[in-house]
């Protein structure tokens, strides 16, 4: 067990690192205007209908770091500071948004599996804790809840594993449209890319701390079964 503490430490730290990384350049890269009059929101739009997506509405959403896309409704949901701001940060984050819309309108099949993974997700992410602990406490008479725990956790973890390639692949479309499209140019493109770089660390962050944690749980189950 001692490993997986030292893991969970480095996870910590890293995670720190990372989402200091990511709130430094964002800042950074926010006070960075676009040689365009263009903002987030500007942006957004004019992805969207180059690429022949006409069906997914712009929309402005409370909190900082909470764009996203979502496909049940068609919406790009960009935050008060992308969405009537013009910078590097705003648009490499609208293009990013719009890079999701663009894999759902052209049936990006890691995104198809991540959709059909929220809802199973959803109800794991609910209740796996409260199985887990249960499973933990009950673990010389029921065995089983643990088993169950552990089953539902893996769902987590191969929901953030999952959702790697479908964030790069985003930023990639972003990236190559704000280049392609004359939006950012040279240093400006640069500024993108190490932005949405730093996002998609998180997501790495996270995918390795849930598969740490699962492997806990692994260790802990398969230790009782050689008891």
């Amino acid at each position: 067990m001692g490993i997986i503490y030292i893991i969970f430490i480095g996870i910590t730290i890293l995670s720190y690192v990372v989402q200091h990384s990511l709130k430094s350049k964002f800042q950074k890269y926010s006070q960075e205007p676009l040689d365009q009059p263009l903002t987030g929101r500007d942006v957004a739009c004019k992805m969207l209908h180059d690429n022949g997506v006409n069906n997914v509405n712009v929309i402005s959403v409370n909190g900082q770091l909470t764009d996203h896309y979502n496909p049940a409704n068609g919406t790009v949901n960009l935050s008060d500071v992308v969405y009537s701001v013009n910078s590097v940060a705003s648009a490499a984050v609208a293009a990013h948004e719009c890079g999701h819309a663009l894999q759902h309108a052209r049936g990006y099949s890691a995104l198809k599996l991540r959709t059909k993974l929220v809802p199973v997700v959803s109800f794991a992410s609910n209740w796996v804790t409260w199985i887990l602990l249960a499973g933990i406490l009950l673990i010389e008479t029921f065995p089983i809840v643990l088993e169950i725990g552990v089953a539902l956790f893996a769902l987590t973890t191969l929901f953030s594993i999952v959702t790697l390639p479908v964030e790069v692949d985003a930023s990639r479309r972003a990236i190559a449209w704000l280049e392609t499209s004359g939006i950012t140019q040279g240093e400006k493109t640069e500024h993108a890319r190490e932005a949405l770089r730093a996002a998609a660390y998180t997501y790495v962050v996270a995918a390795l701390s849930s598969l740490a944690t699962l492997m806990y749980y692994v260790m802990i189950l398969l230790g009782r079964r050689r008891d």
